[in-house]
């Protein structure tokens, strides 16, 4: 049995690492300030887990519940969803930098590996694809919200990657890109189309549907994790975990209406009239997923349509989240 340490853990690609781990017989501490997901049960698991209700951005509340002795934290707590970058900027970058810095005090007290879930939106608006870890960042005005996000989390790997340099800390910096699966919050643009069309309502497409994702099935990159806390090779990098596959929203949503079932149209949104200027899509993302290959003998596995029908039988399974409101879209 090890011990892990993960912050974040209730939310979505937390809530299933937290499953992987107890399924392997790990003893976990799920660090989070909101409450455990009811639809996770982990008494069928022979791990053991621990749920404490804290705010990472608070050092006192992180010290007390992480222990002595843990092979490493997975750092995954964060604030995620455009529509929360639009509408609490503050919060984004308080809990991705001083929720960061504070874990890795406790890292270096402790002697455990961090990994930092960091985000392809680092990248901002590069034209240039695919993104390469080491290239160059593209950003808007920093009047403009949407870029707290990538900021902040820049900015988390900066400090991690300083703590590597002058503390020791052993870390890993992995960049998510566009992850989805079963249980995730109604945001996003493959969650948030399933969650419409089971209820007869029409996907929302942005603009033309023409932009275009790399898409990351939940296990594949709870795999990716799990191999970056285990692979020495990977410490002090930065690593994209991404699917191969660029495909269009608008085909996206085409594959949600087939594999729901439900024949409803779509409803297209104007942005910068809905959104305003403080949107400001990306119209490209694509993975150079060469590093995670050679050091971690990673890839996606999961196909898209594959994972979409896995995650529309969730939906249909879990009235629950079915009955959740539904928020802006990535």
């Amino acid at each position: 049995m090890s011990r892990f340490v993960v912050t974040g853990g209730c939310g979505f690609i937390g809530s299933h690492l937290v499953e992987r781990l107890l399924a392997r017989g790990d003893d976990v501490v799920v660090v989070d300030a909101a409450p455990w997901p009811h639809e996770h049960d982990p008494a069928r698991h022979p791990g053991t887990v621990r749920h404490v209700r804290a705010d990472v951005r608070v050092p006192e509340q992180l010290t007390r519940v992480v222990p002595d002795r843990v092979e490493a934290i997975f750092h995954l707590a964060a604030t995620v969803g455009v529509d929360r970058y639009l509408d609490r900027p503050l919060e984004v970058v308080d809990t991705a930098l001083e929720g960061t810095r504070n874990v890795l005090h406790a890292a270096e007290r402790t002697g455990a590996k961090v990994v930092l879930a960091s985000t392809s939106e680092v990248y901002g608006r590069n034209p240039d694809v695919p993104w390469h870890e080491d290239d160059d960042r593209v950003l808007g005005s920093t009047t403009a919200h949407r870029w707290c996000y990538s900021t902040s989390k820049a900015l988390a790997e900066h400090v991690t990657f300083a703590f590597a340099h002058q503390h020791g800390v052993r870390a890993t910096v992995l960049r998510y890109f566009n992850v989805y699966g079963p249980g995730q919050r109604p945001a996003f643009v493959i969650s948030r189309g399933v969650h419409r069309a089971l209820r007869g309502v029409p996907p929302v497409v942005y603009d033309d549907g023409g932009q275009t994702r790399c898409f990351t099935f939940v296990d594949d990159a709870v795999e990716a994790t799990l191999r970056a806390v285990s692979t020495p090779a990977a410490d002090g990098l930065c690593l994209n975990i991404g699917g191969s596959d660029e495909t269009s929203v608008r085909e996206v949503v085409e594959t949600i209406r087939r594999l729901t079932g439900h024949a409803v149209g779509v409803e297209r949104t104007d942005t910068s009239r809905s959104l305003g200027s403080g949107y400001q899509d990306l119209r490209r993302r694509v993975p150079d997923t060469g590093r995670a290959r050679n050091l971690l003998g990673w890839r996606c596995v999961v196909p898209l349509e594959e994972g979409v029908r896995r995650t529309v039988a969730w939906a249909k399974d879990n009235t629950w989240w079915r009955e959740l409101p539904d928020h802006g879209a990535e």
